[in-house]
């Protein structure tokens, strides 16, 4: 995810300074619809949307009928804006594009929203793309840059959010921006005190509670709190839609490698740590005590252990008996 790449998209068409072809690609659809979005918004106005826009749909057009389409003068207007919804449903047939590429309209504007794939950088259609239009691989961001995502992202429009809640969101929705940036926006809606998401808000309103969730498991497994652990891990074999043992033991797995990470860093100042390990600052003095609790050698056999319940709860390797009890087994396991 290279958000200086999209804001520099960004200001671009915010001052109207067009491509003649935007080519969206890649798994992360939040950015591709919000530039799609932005350019329906700032190529035309609503007067003059009538007679040069066109959205077309990969599944419903074809090649000949996209070119002959973005090939049209626009009317009374100095561009024609021609949107191509799901293009991915023609990526057998995308090279046919290749001539118009080669020679775009200027006084059109392509925009193909070519989602959850990418074009090979070695085909001609790229090299022609990147040399007169402008080609975004939205990429999915990694786990450790969504809890500054959420953090900017709400900043725009002066909201803060309180850590714990940060991390709530990110255990329980993972990297997907446009379902976080939905939730985001429905929180705004309900006027929190001070403009502050907090970890109540988010358990009333989300459905994630603030005491029993993924966060919290790995904090009471840090703090060495068995009790807290197993209470944990009892909720979440009783809400395995909302917590499936794999999305569980996957944070855990995460966690016990950030451990080893920590443990085998000479330089354990706050400031590496969190470079390092990818984790809020604030989070660095968790990971020092936890490490006294889980040395390098524990935590070799704790990653060991977890891939191993992880075939388990996948059915490697054991009958069809209930599998209810396999996290607080995993969870008295680790922490003994």
């Amino acid at each position: 995810m290279n958000l200086q790449e999209i804001n520099s998209i960004v200001s671009k068409i915010n001052n109207k300074v067009f491509s003649p072809i935007y080519f969206l690609m890649g798994e992360e659809a939040y950015y591709i619809d919000l530039i799609n979005d932005l350019l329906v918004n700032k190529v035309l106005n609503e007067e003059e949307k009538s007679f040069n826009q066109t959205v077309l749909y990969g599944k419903d057009t074809n090649i000949d009928e996209i070119i002959s389409v973005s090939k049209r003068f626009p009317m009374m207007s100095k561009f024609q804006l021609v949107i191509i919804k799901e293009a991915q449903d023609l990526s057998s047939k995308i090279d046919g594009l290749l001539n118009y590429m080669l020679n775009p309209m200027h006084s059109t504007i392509l925009v193909i929203n070519y989602k959850y794939k990418s074009l090979d950088k070695r085909k001609k259609i790229y090299k022609a793309i990147q040399k007169f239009g402008l080609i975004l691989n939205s990429k999915k961001p990694y786990d450790n840059q969504v809890s500054s995502w959420i953090t900017n992202k709400l900043k725009e429009d002066n909201y803060t959010i309180d850590i714990k809640a940060n991390q709530m969101l990110v255990e329980f929705l993972g990297n997907d921006l446009k379902m976080i940036n939905n939730q985001l926006n429905k929180l705004k809606l309900l006027n929190p005190e001070n403009n502050n998401i907090t970890p109540k808000l988010i358990e009333k309103n989300i459905g994630i509670s603030k005491d029993f969730n993924i966060f919290e498991l790995r904090n009471a497994i840090g703090l060495g709190n068995i009790s807290k652990a197993l209470v944990i891990g009892d909720y979440f074999s009783s809400n395995v839609k909302s917590y499936p043992t794999q999305v569980v033991l996957s944070s855990l797995f995460n966690y016990f490698i950030q451990l080893f990470q920590f443990h085998s860093l000479n330089n354990k100042s706050e400031i590496n740590v969190a470079s390092t390990l990818g984790i809020n600052k604030f989070f660095v003095k968790d990971y020092h005590r936890a490490s006294k609790i889980y040395p390098m050698k524990k935590i070799s056999s704790i990653i060991t252990l977890i891939k191993n319940v992880d075939l388990k709860s996948k059915g490697f390797g054991v009958s069809n008996n209930s599998q209810e009890n396999t996290l607080n087994q995993l969870i008295v396991q680790i922490m003994n």
